[in-house]
């Protein structure tokens, strides 16, 4: 996104005009988020699927790609190191802050038929990307990269997991769309054809989108130009936090409108898709460097990333093999990964100053 909308238009707005931008964004991040929920919704029941299928498949896929042509275009234009934190940066606030605040906030649901299945995918994905820098980095030290072989395996993967969801989801079909459709009833009136809500949700998707980074530009200059919030804390926070935002939005609203299953799906899915998408297409357009020569601290990755990455994935794992007996998440379950989310940018923060 940072090619479609440059974080240098938002220069030399003034405060208040920033504050508009900010309320104005966030007004429409709520509608958009709610026509993306239950136009998503709609689908599952039109195609007789779980709704946390088409979270992790459908609206997953949505909010991933902005963050995948941003890697491949930074591949191209000679910043590949982007691609890779982003997308391992992703994955920590993504299940760690965002599943992690839905928790604390409801009872999530878990199915233990997806979640064993689509759960296993997420932590072996995440498994297998560390695997994959810790043995380059062995082999090839500061020269090691992730090649266009690796990136082709997982575009291959990812086709793969895509057609399995389906295959996974008919053997367990969905329970079915709410009529609620509360304030947007009239956009989803006459869009019951799941083609129509495809659109409806495809656009719903690119409104959350570009809001997400109006609202993210607008405050960082807003933290860095008029608040005095070093850079340094902004990198750390905002600009991280900015790239899973779609995430948030759209799992926030689920819980709103009732359909707690999308975020639980949407989570899982994203994780994915930010091993086999972000990084096997960025990989595929050019070497991603593991070690970033150019950086204060070059093995940041391999100390501190991946380690809390899978860290985080690990309680996830452990997570869904508890919960799916039950058939639902206990809400104490947020408190360790919102605090391992936490405790990830402070450690970030100290090692920059």
């Amino acid at each position: 996104m940072e090619y479609l909308i440059p974080q240098q238009w938002f220069l030399g707005l003034s405060q208040w005009q920033l504050l508009v931008l900010v309320a104005i964004a966030i007004a429409a991040l709520g509608k958009a988020s709610d026509v993306v929920v239950e136009g998503a919704s709609g689908i599952a029941a039109g195609l007789g699927v779980s709704k946390i299928v088409i979270g992790a498949t459908v609206v997953s896929l949505g909010t991933t790609s902005p963050e995948c042509a941003v890697s491949v275009l930074a591949a191209w234009s000679g910043e590949p190191g982007l691609a890779l934190g982003n997308a391992i940066g992703s994955i920590i606030v993504d299940s760690g802050l965002i599943f992690g605040l839905g928790c604390l906030l409801t009872v999530l649901p878990a199915d233990k038929f997806i979640l064993s299945r689509q759960g296993w995918v997420q932590f072996g994905s995440g498994v297998f990307l560390a695997l994959l820098c810790y043995a380059g980095y062995l082999q090839a030290g500061d020269q090691a990269t992730l090649g266009r072989p690796v990136g082709l395996i997982m575009l291959v993967a990812l086709a793969g997991y895509m057609l399995i969801s389906i295959r996974w989801s008919r053997n367990h079909p969905g329970s079915g769309y709410s009529e609620s459709g509360g304030d947007i009833a009239p956009l989803l009136e006459g869009a019951t054809g799941t083609g129509r809500l495809l659109i409806l949700v495809t656009v719903g998707l690119v409104f959350v989108l570009l809001t997400s980074r109006v609202l993210i530009c607008s405050v960082i200059e807003l933290a860095e130009n008029h608040w005095s919030i070093p850079k340094v804390v902004v990198a750390a926070t905002l600009v991280a936090f900015g790239t899973s935002l779609p995430e948030l939005v759209i799992g926030m609203a689920s819980i709103r409108r009732g359909h707690k299953e999308l975020l639980v799906g949407n989570i899982i899915g994203a994780d994915i898709l930010n091993v086999l998408f972000v990084v096997g297409a960025a990989a595929t357009a050019a070497p991603l460097p593991i070690v970033e020569r150019s950086a204060q601290i070059p093995e940041i990755m391999l100390y501190i990333h991946l380690p809390t990455m899978l860290l985080i994935l690990t309680v996830f794992r452990l997570y869904i093999y508890s919960a799916s007996s039950r058939g639902s998440f206990r809400r104490w379950y947020g408190l360790p990964l919102v605090a391992i989310y936490v405790s990830y940018v402070v450690l970030q923060f100290s090692l920059k100053s």
